[in-house]
C-alpha cells in the first residue's frame, strides 16, 4: 500500500461536505456507473447522491440503469460503509475531487465524459491549466529518449506541466525531464493510486509527489488492479487534462496514438516527432503527421501554436482576477471568429466602459486577444 506525504491534501474536498462526499464515493464505485450513467442519476435525484445511493430497483430503473447495473450497485451497497471508506483515503491522505468541486480540472470538465470522482496524491495548481501530454512508446530508441528529453526539459522551464501516464520508456523520461528541470508533471494512472504501475517507477511516483512538484491522478479507486481494459480509459484523462498531445514515438498500433485519437476527438492540439521511415516505432507518428498532426522540429512549434508565450503572467492574472458575471456574459458572446467591440456592447447590453474594462483583464489573463481593430476572439 502506497501512502505519501502528500503537500496540500489536508482536506478531502473543498466543495462537498464529508457526508455528501462519502455518496459520491461510493456511488463511483459502482462498476457499470460511468460519468453518462453518473449524470443520469444526479438529474433524476436532483443531485442528491445520498438518494441516489439509498434507492430501490423501481427507482434506479426510471433513472436509467439496466439491470445489471442495478444488481452491482445493491451489491455493492450490501459491503460498502461509504463513511468508513472516506475514512480510508483520509488515512492513506488521498484527495479527492468530484465535478462540484471548484479544483477539478478545467480542461479536464470540458470533456464529454470526464470522471465524476478523481483521486489524487499531490495537488494541483494554476499552472496545470498550461499543460502538454507527453506520450510515446515502452520500446523507445536513444533518438526518441533523447528527443523527449530536450523537448520536455525546454517546455518545463517555460512553466508547460507535463502529463503522461507514468509508463517505462517515453513516458518515464518525460516526467523525469520535467522533475529535473525545476517544472510540474502529472501521472495518470490506470489503476488505484495506492498499487504503483509499473512497480519498477515507484520512486518516480515518489518523486513526482513529495517534490511538490506534480500530481499523480486515478479515476479508479484505491485497490483497482491495472486491468488492460483501464489503460485506453486512462488515456482520455491524459488527452483532456491536457492543450495537446505530443507523440514522440509510436509504432502502427500504440497507447500514444489512443491518447492522440481523444485528443482529436476532444478538440485538443496534436504534435509528432518525425521518425525515421525505416523504424517501426515511428510508423504511427509520421502516420499522423500525414494525416495532418503539427510536426515538432523544436519546442517553438509547440509554443507558437498553443500561444504560450506569456504563461508566467497569465498564471498570475488568473490567480489574482478570478471569474465574475461580466466576464462569462462576454465569453458566451465571443468565438474564434473575430468580434468588434460595439457588437460586444450592444449584444451584452452592458456599459462601454464596464465592456472596455472586462475585456482589458481578459486579454491579460490569456482568455481572448485583440486581432485588428478592436476585434476580439477566444484564445482557445
Amino acid at each position: 500500500m502506497e501512502v505519501y506525504n502528500t503537500p496540500g491534501a489536508e482536506n478531502v474536498t473543498d466543495a462537498l461536505s464529508p457526508d455528501a462526499l462519502a455518496w459520491w464515493v461510493a456511488l463511483s464505485r459502482v462498476s457499470g456507473i460511468g460519468p453518462v450513467a453518473f449524470r443520469a442519476l444526479l438529474n433524476y435525484f436532483e443531485d442528491d447522491v445520498e438518494a441516489a445511493w439509498k434507492a430501490g430497483r423501481g427507482e434506479l430503473t426510471r433513472a436509467g440503469l439496466g439491470r445489471h447495473v442495478i444488481e452491482k450497485l445493491l451489491s455493492l451497497r450490501a459491503t460498502l460503509d461509504p463513511q468508513a471508506e472516506l475514512e480510508r483515503l483520509e488515512k492513506l491522505r488521498m484527495k479527492v475531487l468530484t465535478w462540484r468541486d471548484q479544483l477539478y480540472p478545467p480542461l479536464l470538465r470540458e470533456i464529454d465524459d470526464a470522471p465524476p470522482v478523481l483521486y489524487l496524491y499531490g495537488k494541483l495548481t494554476e499552472a496545470d491549466r498550461f499543460a502538454l501530454a507527453v506520450v510515446g512508446t515502452r520500446n523507445s530508441s536513444a533518438y526518441g529518449q533523447q528527443v523527449t528529453q530536450r523537448i520536455v526539459t525546454d517546455l518545463a522551464r517555460g512553466d508547460v506541466t507535463i502529463v503522461s501516464g507514468l509508463a517505462l520508456g517515453i513516458d518515464t523520461i518525460a516526467h523525469t525531464a520535467a522533475l529535473d528541470a525545476g517544472g510540474r508533471t502529472i501521472a495518470v494512472l490506470a489503476c488505484g493510486l495506492d498499487i504503483t504501475y509499473p512497480p519498477d517507477n515507484r520512486k518516480l511516483a515518489h518523486r513526482i509527489v513529495e517534490s511538490g512538484q506534480g500530481v499523480l491522478i486515478s479515476e479508479y479507486p484505491p485497490g483497482m488492479p491495472p486491468d488492460s481494459n483501464n489503460f485506453p480509459a486512462r488515456n482520455r484523462i491524459i488527452s483532456g487534462l491536457s492543450l495537446g498531445v505530443l507523440v514522440v514515438e509510436a509504432p502502427e498500433r500504440s497507447g500514444a496514438l489512443i491518447t492522440a485519437g481523444f485528443a482529436l476527438k476532444q478538440g485538443r492540439e496534436v504534435f509528432a516527432i518525425p521518425g525515421s521511415i525505416l523504424s517501426s516505432r515511428s510508423t504511427g507518428v509520421n502516420k499522423l503527421i500525414q494525416d495532418g498532426a503539427h510536426s515538432v522540429m523544436s519546442v517553438k512549434d509547440i509554443i507558437e501554436t498553443l500561444n504560450l508565450f506569456t504563461i508566467p503572467h497569465q498564471i498570475e492574472m488568473q490567480a489574482i482576477l478570478p471569474g465574475n458575471a461580466e466576464e462569462k456574459k462576454l465569453l458566451e458572446l465571443l468565438s474564434h471568429d473575430p468580434l468588434h467591440i460595439d457588437d460586444l456592447i450592444r449584444e451584452s447590453d452592458m456599459p462601454t466602459n464596464d465592456v472596455i474594462s472586462v475585456l482589458t483583464m481578459m486579454e491579460l489573463k490569456g482568455m481572448i486577444k485583440q486581432v485588428g481593430s478592436m476585434q476580439y476572439i477566444l484564445v482557445r
